[in-house]
């Protein structure tokens, strides 16, 4: 585990983000960002979820209640686990198991309701009760992958093309071609190897191909609607 690695948010949908928080290698999970609670409170203000405010209000409670937050942040290790291998297989066009997602997903919909309309608005709002639970974080992030699931973006998924990465992105790209999580450090190293694998007669750099299509995702309509995060008047950034 190392708390210095950055987090860095080019999935395009914070349940990707949450994705990308370790490496997926060949040789299982590697480089660990998600430590602890506290890690992962400043990985949800990172991604919009929660205001610096309420981050410094979990990470407090997460120090008063230990026990309570260590299950907070094992619940965010097994969300991660559970939409790496739903996102892996639908970047393949495989079929996967949706028993545990769902879930999941059910249990933080328990807590989504509607709330009255604010003074001068007309229409009532999305929002999230219990946000005094360290869980609550990791709310959001399950509705936000259901949204995706259910979108016509399902089918743009991609896993990184280099080797021993494993992070997740939507492709946005104009043509849909886009191989890398970021052009910059996977897309420059891959290429380096390939340079390198040329210099070598008889050599084969090893590589990963990036499977471009994926079947969408046929679960009904896709609701536009985003409800407030955790912090109750924190909106996906």
């Amino acid at each position: 585990m190392n708390d210095k690695l950055p987090f860095k948010y080019v999935g395009g949908d914070p349940s990707l983000d949450l994705v990308n928080t370790v490496d997926w290698t060949e040789r299982g999970p590697e480089k660990e960002r998600l430590s602890d609670y506290a890690r992962l409170t400043r990985w949800a203000e990172g991604a919009g979820l929660v205001s610096k405010a309420d981050a410094e209000r979990f990470r407090r409670a997460g120090a008063a209640r230990p026990k309570e937050a260590r299950a907070a942040h094992d619940a965010a290790l097994r969300l991660r686990s559970v939409l790496q291998r739903l996102y892996e297989s639908l970047a393949a066009g495989k079929r996967s198991d949706w028993k545990e997602f769902n879930e999941l997903l059910g249990k933080a919909l328990r807590q989504l309701g509607v709330s009255p309309p604010r003074k001068g608005q007309l229409s009532a709002e999305w929002e999230w009760h219990s946000t005094e639970s360290l869980e609550s974080l990791l709310w959001p992030v399950t509705w936000s992958a259901a949204i995706l699931l259910t979108s016509e973006e399902a089918g743009r998924i991609r896993v990184c093309a280099a080797l021993d990465c494993g992070w997740m992105y939507v492709d946005r790209s104009r043509n849909g071609l886009r191989r890398w999580c970021q052009m910059e450090t996977c897309g420059n190293l891959e290429k380096s190897r390939r340079r390198a694998g040329r210099s070598r007669p008889g050599v084969e750099t090893p590589g990963v191909t990036a499977t471009r299509g994926a079947a969408a995702v046929e679960l009904g309509a896709n609701p536009s609607i985003t409800p407030r995060s955790c912090s109750r008047t924190v909106s996906r950034e």
